[in-house]
């Protein structure tokens, strides 16, 4: 197989989708829908529909049929950033190499396209074309990932932690919301729409958020603004603490290496399963 050529067609047929998906039926919708598509379309890695999209390719789906799925992931994720960039949150003005979307558009409209986004999402992975019970396992899946039990959550102790300096298992448990729970999201919602047990793939993914979180981090440190596409050393500014911080850089990289290496382990159930190994790989070695 050659992944690099496999996930670009993820990514391509992804991107074509979500190109599609947001229209505004006149004036009234110009702005908004001009503000949600501004960072929806950004660009980006598209890890979680593409994530999403390998799952269900692995448990025997097409791709097509899940793409109002994969789409609405991304959506959510999107809003999040969008959010996340806020004056009253990270204050950050650079997002995927481009002015953030509240520096464009306003605090206001940011709010109003993140909240829209959110709410597209639901509308979107419902219009996919799966019985109603699987789409209300996995709409219910995405719903609990991405509120205040996950995401939300996630990102309510990340506000804490500019307060204080978070534990070690305080910060895993709150990357584990915040950034892991909608990665683990794709997982379960592909098993769901596949018919399978939801916790299926719960190990692969549950690692492999952590392991995208240490490598955010030590790319924080050792990259730079124009290779990761938004400002580097926030989190140092905000006093937040981090896995750099907590373990120092080497440890923090054998953990990384170590992660990785579980997730793929948490594969040996799985039948067709060399393009979430290499997906793994992937993210391991990435340099945005």
């Amino acid at each position: 197989m050659d992944f690099l050529k496999e996930l670009s067609a993820k990514q391509e047929k992804i991107n074509n989708y979500l190109e599609n998906a947001i229209k505004g039926e006149g004036l009234l919708q110009k702005e908004i829908t001009e503000a949600m598509n501004y960072s929806l379309l950004a660009g980006g890695k598209r890890i979680r529909p593409v994530l999403m999209m390998a799952t269900c390719e692995a448990l025997g789906l097409l791709e097509d049929e899940v793409l109002p799925f994969a789409a609405a992931l991304e959506m959510i994720h999107t809003y999040s950033l969008i959010h996340d960039d806020l004056p009253s949150m990270d204050n950050d003005d650079l997002r995927r190499g481009k002015p953030t979307n509240h520096v464009v558009f306003g605090e206001a409209t940011a709010i109003l396209a993140g909240d829209a986004l959110l709410n597209f999402a639901f509308e979107t992975a419902l219009s996919a074309p799966f019985d109603a019970e699987k789409k209300i396992k996995a709409v219910s899946v995405m719903g609990k990932a991405s509120g205040y039990l996950g995401m939300i959550g996630g990102q309510v102790v990340d506000l804490e932690g500019e307060k204080r300096r978070l534990s070690a298992d305080e910060l895993t448990k709150m990357h584990a919301m915040k950034t892991g729970a909608l990665i683990k999201a794709a997982t379960g919602m592909g098993c769901a729409l596949a018919g399978r047990d939801e916790s299926l793939l719960s190990d692969y993914s549950a690692n492999l958020g952590l392991a995208f979180q240490l490598k955010d981090d030590i790319l924080d440190e050792t990259s730079t603004a124009e290779e990761l596409g938004k400002n580097i050393g926030s989190d140092a500014k905000n006093e937040k603490t981090t896995f750099i911080t907590l373990y120092g850089m080497k440890k923090a990289e054998e953990l990384l290496e170590e992660t990785t290496n579980k997730a793929i382990k948490a594969l040996e159930k799985i039948e067709d399963s060399e393009f979430l190994e290499e997906f793994a790989m992937y993210l391991l070695k990435r340099r945005s």
